[in-house]
């Protein structure tokens, strides 16, 4: 048996646990394909290949089906940033994941954007329990980010006074613009030179001693 914790607690058979699985990255995929108002509940029972008494046995309604949609495309997303995010610590490593974000956009011909972003803008207005849980997610790719500064911070990479929370929310700002540029032209360059921007703007923060001269400093954030 698999118990699931989170708003009500459930416990499922591993066969039951597969089929929720199954109807959420069905619905996990259509959203992304086709957007929110086109992915109706018929639609996703029949890519899963589900009953509409199975989906609601294992869903409240489709706004419960959405938050676990949410928690996996964060599981999913995340799961791919963390590979180098959890080891950032040099501008050799932000270069390197924003190598990856472009090429990952590049992959997919600049269709789909970010997942959360996707579901941040068809959500955040008409669905409150779900733009919470975004926020949440939002946060954590955020903590990623800021740890990873940190750790930069700490290593003498960016200046002491360095304010790695506002730059953090700065680089996912850039990222997440950039990516919907990208995704509107089909073109990566949009969330290349956001970043590139990002990374630029950073390298303004380096102590005196990397930079290698003198120069008057100004504080970052407050």
């Amino acid at each position: 048996m698999i118990t699931m914790r989170g708003e009500s607690e459930r416990t499922f058979t591993p066969k039951g646990w597969a089929t929720r699985q199954r109807i959420i990255e069905a619905a996990s995929r259509l959203i992304l394909e086709n957007g929110l108002e086109a992915a109706t509940l018929e639609e996703i029972q029949a890519a899963a290949g589900a009953s509409a008494s199975q989906l609601y046995h294992y869903f409240e309604d489709k706004s419960e089906l959405l938050r676990a949609v949410i928690e996996h495309q964060t599981d999913s997303v995340l799961g791919t940033h963390r590979v180098i995010l959890e080891r950032l610590d040099s501008f050799e490593a932000l270069e390197e994941w924003r190598d990856m974000v472009v090429s990952m956009l590049d992959a997919q011909n600049c269709v789909g954007g970010c997942p959360l972003g996707s579901l941040a803008s068809g959500l955040a207005e008409s669905d409150a329990r779900a733009r919470t849980a975004l926020a949440e997610s939002f946060e954590r790719w955020q903590d990623l980010l800021r740890e990873g500064l940190e750790t930069m911070r700490q290593r003498g990479e960016l200046r002491d006074d360095a304010n790695v929370g506002d730059l953090s929310t700065s680089v996912l700002a850039a990222v997440q613009g950039g990516l919907l540029l990208s995704q509107t032209r089909r073109d990566s360059a949009s969330v290349r030179v956001a970043l590139d921007a990002s990374i630029a703007y950073l390298r303004t923060l380096r102590p005196e001693r990397a930079l290698g001269h003198a120069g008057t400093a100004t504080r970052v954030g407050g």
